[in-house]
């Protein structure tokens, strides 16, 4: 790999997130600096963990058992 650029596994494990959601973050555009360089990403060492933007409330459980008045 690049001086510098960290591979996707290695960001996961720095992160303790899976390279799965790594690779998301990449294919998104959400984590600054990422390349792709052929099959690879490449992410630069001190690049920020983005915040999950993922929805954690709980306001959407149950959403088809909601009635109807």
């Amino acid at each position: 790999m690049i001086i510098g650029y960290l591979t996707i596994k290695e960001i996961a494990e720095k992160w303790d997130v899976t390279p799965r959601r790594v690779r998301v973050l990449c294919e998104t555009g959400r984590i600054e600096g990422a390349a792709k360089l052929g099959r690879e990403w490449a992410i630069p060492e001190k690049a920020e963990r983005p915040v999950d933007g993922r929805i954690t409330s709980g306001e959407y459980k149950n959403w088809r058992k909601k009635k109807t008045d």
